[in-house]
């Protein structure tokens, strides 16, 4: 495990203390979780992102579905007469 040194501001200091004793966890452990929390948050962020550009670069080269026929399939659902998805 590597070591790295943090400055904690002082307002953070006192509940970072106060919530280390609540949960009988250490200062480095919250830390350690917050990290990790940030992380896969900023990595689901990423993901998104690309997710987003890569559905915009769709639409710049023409594939799309038109709205009524997204909205025709969607009220089909739970029907006998359930249709197909539509396609670009």
């Amino acid at each position: 495990m590597g070591v790295t040194s943090i400055r904690i501001a002082d307002d953070l200091e006192k509940p970072l203390e106060v919530l280390s004793k609540k949960l009988d966890r250490s200062k480095n452990y919250l830390i350690n979780q917050a990290i990790k929390e940030f992380l896969a948050r900023q990595s689901l962020e990423d993901s998104r992102w690309q997710d987003t550009l890569e559905a915009l670069e769709s639409i710049k080269a023409g594939k799309s579905i038109d709205e009524e026929d997204v909205n025709a399939w969607l009220n089909s659902w739970g029907t006998n007469n359930r249709k197909s998805p539509p396609e670009s």
